[in-house]
């Protein structure tokens, strides 16, 4: 029945075999087809169409009747959303139904290739449509997420938050530690960047107790506010400036934003090691926080505290993703593809007047247009792009703590130094943040399944992914572990 290669042999068995053209068009360096025809056990390798090099093509034999597919692109499985697809025991796989005798389609032809006197007859309605991607008219609409399994899923996901507590986010071995209040501003600056972090506790000695937390949100309208004048930073500004005395400018700075004269300081949010996890995530997301810190304390008044995390709701994903790895079928989101279910900030369409404009900037913006940007839209990463809106890097909060890096704070203006060049100071080799390098753009697929999503960000040190077009990396979207959340907790 079948050939060493996969195909059906009609010359040997009599069965009627239909040449089918199967293609890929959203590039990559290596493309495999995988297929029910193929047994599911064969990878044929798909070749570039010539003209088109970010299109791939196979031709198989099959038999009338019903097919599931899906490709392998560069080390990763994927299915193409503009054409019918199903959630089977393969995962999200493409479908096809070929008749006993298919209609004929009339042949489109591809760009020639200058200088190749070669142009090549297309007769499939599959590959017509990935030459003219760009025509909206072709794209299939994808369909929506039932709500009964959006439903079933927040429950369970509800269940098990609200059945496990905050000490299960302690790691096995590790460190914390807090800064003290009265520590000047330069050298917790320094201490952050040294640790490779971001966030600190804020230690008051006198009270005993932990009073705060210092994010690189505080250094951002630092160094915006030591430096409004215009003039670079001055050691002597940062050597004299304390944290307790930052903290107290912040507090009168938001004081006048609000319109109030209101002198209440606003009070340390944290959890205890027995708080459910649902709890501490709703924490998080009512207070617009990124962590946390889990805290136990031997008296009501909450001295005598002793610090034991810091709880981000990336380890919180982390356990919902280890919790449900081998029953995610109980959670029939999962497989589901992202752009089906309304996640996170997509770049509006064309003529849409209620989309939202994702914030986006280019290498040669300036710092302080990106610190202004992310004050602005009050989000904690930008996506840096080329001329084509390509992404090329992305410029978070935690990054300016890089400055730290040969004191580059006192030798800059905000205004004169742009995104690539601050981009290059986090980015050395010897830099305590090169560990996160390799993972600064996390990237996927609109058509990716919620689950590849979520186990992304679960990754230490991970806050967003951005969503690309295969192919061109053109930036589609930003998700980011709050917009996760907010789903999954309805």
């Amino acid at each position: 029945m079948f050939s060493p290669g996969g195909d059906p042999a009609p010359e040997s068995s009599g069965v009627v075999v239909i040449p089918t053209r199967f293609v890929w068009p959203y590039g990559g360096r290596k493309v495999f087809l995988c297929g029910s025809f193929l047994r599911w056990s064969e990878h044929r390798q798909m070749s570039p169409v010539e003209g088109c090099p970010t299109v791939f093509q196979a031709i198989c034999n099959l038999t009338p009747g019903y097919h599931q597919y899906k490709f392998y692109v560069d080390g990763e499985w994927r299915y193409d959303e503009r054409l019918p697809f199903v959630n089977g025991n393969y995962g999200i796989v493409n479908t096809i139904v070929l008749a006993r005798e298919p209609e004929p389609v009339p042949p489109v032809l591809l760009p020639e290739t200058p200088g190749s006197g070669v142009n090549m007859d297309v007769d499939n309605e599959i590959f017509r449509r990935a030459v003219t991607l760009s025509d909206g008219a072709l794209q299939e609409p994808v369909p929506r997420i039932s709500e009964a399994d959006i439903d079933v899923s927040r429950q369970r996901v509800s269940v098990f938050l609200s059945t496990h507590t905050a000490y299960e986010l302690l790691p096995e071995s590790g460190k914390v530690f807090a800064l003290d209040v009265n520590l000047p501003v330069k050298q917790a600056f320094h201490i952050l960047y040294e640790q490779g972090i971001s966030v600190a506790p804020l230690w008051d000695s006198y009270r005993g107790q932990l009073v705060g937390i210092l994010s690189a949100l505080d250094f951002i309208l630092i160094l915006r506010e030591l430096g409004n004048h215009g003039s670079s930073l001055t050691e002597e500004q940062l050597e004299t400036h304390k944290i307790s005395a930052w903290k107290e400018e912040k507090l009168h700075l938001n004081r006048q934003a609000e319109g109030s004269s209101r002198q209440l300081e606003r009070q340390l949010i944290h959890a205890g090691p027995f708080d459910t996890l649902k709890d501490v995530a709703l924490k998080i997301l009512q207070n617009g926080v990124a962590t946390i810190p889990i805290i136990h304390s031997s008296s009501r008044d909450g001295s005598f505290s002793q610090l034991l995390h810091l709880a981000s709701l990336s380890g919180i994903l982390k356990c919902i993703c280890r919790h449900f790895r081998h029953s995610s079928s109980s959670l029939p989101i999962l497989e589901q593809p992202i752009c089906s279910m309304g996640l996170g900030t997509w770049v509006p369409k064309i003529g849409d007047p209620n989309g939202r404009p994702l914030a986006m900037l280019r290498l040669n913006s300036s710092l302080s247009a990106a610190l202004s940007l992310l004050l602005q839209a009050q989000v904690s990463s930008i996506p840096i792009v080329n001329d084509s809106d390509s992404l090329v890097d992305i410029y978070s909060r935690s990054d300016i703590t890089a400055l730290a890096k040969d004191r580059a704070y006192a030798q800059i203006r905000l205004d004169e130094m742009n995104i690539h060049q601050a981009l290059q100071l986090g980015q050395d080799a010897n830099s305590p943040y090169s560990y996160l390098n390799g993972q600064r753009c996390q990237m996927c697929l609109r058509s990716d399944p919620l689950h590849k999503v979520m186990e992304r960000l679960a990754i230490p040190g991970v806050r967003r992914v951005v969503v690309v077009e295969a192919g061109t990396k053109r930036v589609e979207g930003i998700i980011s572990l709050s917009d996760v959340f907010r789903f999954l907790l309805g």
